[in-house]
């Protein structure tokens, strides 16, 4: 989990170096959206791969592909081929992270995942704060080549480990893989993924490119349906999108992301250019949610063992919800203890409402389906992420361009006229006067954003009503 969960920010503080020695600086977001895509739209495919041919041969193939990538990687020779390699080691990713969750349903009892879920979500927590360190380490004092390499010996320890030691009774049967139905839902999310991710960005959201982009996703998507419905062996069953108990968690668990990847993506600017803090201690700001997180999910087998799944993760729903209010609050006077708080507490509510729901689901189903179920809940969370920051991306740039353009006359030759400015002109030497209103512009954007999380909230707590209060459990009885 580690290789996957240091991969995904290692790379941010080492894209100056990246560039200078490749060049495309136009090109650079690929390096990290290709990741993205891959590892989100192969997920649900590998969770059925997983089911028919075992946990082990899917988690050893992921891995090697993975590593092969970062090899790949570390020796690309300009920016078309880094994105290429980084593609490979998504497609190699997607089989880790979901093969890993659907291990821990297998080896554990329900009231020993929750344990199982902190230490993979620390995993997460560790990597958020050390990898872009150690990016920015290898970058400054080796070559940034090393931010893939030193992923070899890390991987080739793991799976060493997993073939010695990893042991499965599968059984054996005949199956007839749903290629189709694996290709329409391979086309279906890579579609839909590239439009959250590019548009407003590489493209206005109703520019052509978005509007067919989407348009395609939708027939994919009709087409998949269809497939999948007439399929004897789908690789994304229907029945995961029309039980309330699979739809309303898999709805819990994307609205969570949103509010994840909300918080994560504007925080840090707010407390460094609205509440004054280095960029040191904005870090330290969002890296309490990586705190929190790991905690809540550690613990939170004592409470959904007593009150239940559902009712567990609406908890952390009110968590969410709380945060929520407690960012709505912050203001230019605001003291930082009060973001580390919002923080915290985020964190705490989303331990509370991934671990149980994952841990419930997989207790409804029996080995041969725990594959299919985790793999949808790892692409729920993936895809609220990435609609997530389409979203507050495309409320910030509204609101910031709504203030930019409201600017007095006598500053209108001090603040920058487009939203791609307003940081570095900050990090500048602007006047007082232009500093106070380009902080009071993105302490507009951002308090928008907190709204966001605020209504994704409650959100969660209203999608949870279409899940049962108790999870039908097919899971052998606890010692």
């Amino acid at each position: 989990m580690a290789l996957i969960a240091m991969d995904t920010t290692i790379v941010a503080t080492a894209v100056p170096q990246v560039v200078g020695d490749l060049g495309g600086f136009a090109l650079v977001g690929w390096v990290f959206s290709i990741y993205l895509l891959a590892q989100t739209v192969t997920i649900p495919v590998y969770g059925k791969f997983a089911d028919i041919y075992g946990r082990k041969p899917v988690l050893v193939v992921g891995a090697i592909v993975f590593l092969l990538g970062s090899v790949l990687s570390g020796a690309a020779w300009d920016m078309i081929s880094l994105i290429a390699f980084r593609g490979l080691q998504g497609l190699g990713a997607g089989a880790i992270g979901a093969t890993v969750q659907t291990l821990a349903g297998d080896m554990y009892t329900v009231a020993e995942r929750g344990r199982i879920q902190g230490y993979l979500s620390s995993v997460w927590g560790i990597s958020a704060v050390v990898a872009p360190a150690l990016g920015g380490l290898f970058a400054q004092y080796a070559s940034w080549r090393w931010i893939f390499f030193v992923n070899i010996p890390i991987g080739v320890a793991a799976v060493a480990t997993i073939i010695v030691r990893l042991h499965e009774d599968v059984e054996r049967h005949e199956h007839r893989i749903d290629w189709l139905g694996a290709a329409l839902l391979f086309a279906t999310g890579g579609l839909g993924v590239l439009g959250l991710l590019q548009g407003g960005t590489a493209w206005p959201w109703l520019s052509t490119p978005s509007v067919t982009i989407f348009a395609l996703t939708l027939v994919c998507a009709v087409a998949a349906v269809l497939v999948e419905h007439r399929a004897s062996d789908p690789i994304m069953p229907p029945w995961l999108w029309t039980r309330g108990l699979t739809a309303g968690s898999y709805l819990a668990t994307a609205l969570s992301g949103m509010a994840m990847i909300g918080l994560s993506t504007f925080l840090p600017t707010w407390a460094q250019f609205v509440g004054g803090l280095s960029p040191v201690g904005a870090g330290f700001v969002l890296a309490v949610m990586s705190i929190g997180w790991p905690v809540a999910s550690s613990l939170s087998s004592r409470l959904y063992l007593r009150i239940g799944f559902r009712d567990t993760a609406a908890v952390g729903a009110l968590f969410l919800i709380v945060a929520g209010g407690v960012f709505v609050s912050l203001d230019e006077t605001t003291t930082t203890a009060v973001a580390v708080l919002g923080s915290l507490l985020l964190g705490a509510g989303m331990g509370l409402i991934t671990t149980p729901l994952i841990v419930g689901l997989q207790s409804t189903v029996t080995w041969s389906e725990r594959g299919v179920v985790t793999g949808g809940a790892m692409f729920a969370r993936y895809l609220g992420q990435s609609l997530g920051a389409a979203i507050f991306g495309a409320v910030t740039n509204h609101v910031l361009l709504r203030e930019l353009d409201h600017a007095p006359a006598r500053l209108r030759g001090s603040v920058p006229e487009t939203v791609d400015g307003i940081t570095g002109a900050l990090l500048g030497s602007p006047s007082a006067a232009a500093a106070e209103f380009m902080r009071s512009a993105l302490h507009s954007s951002t308090h928008a954003v907190f709204v966001g999380l605020l209504i994704a909230g409650v959100a969660v707590l209203l999608s949870l009503a279409l899940v049962p209060r108790r999870f039908p459990s097919l899971d052998p009885p606890s010692d």
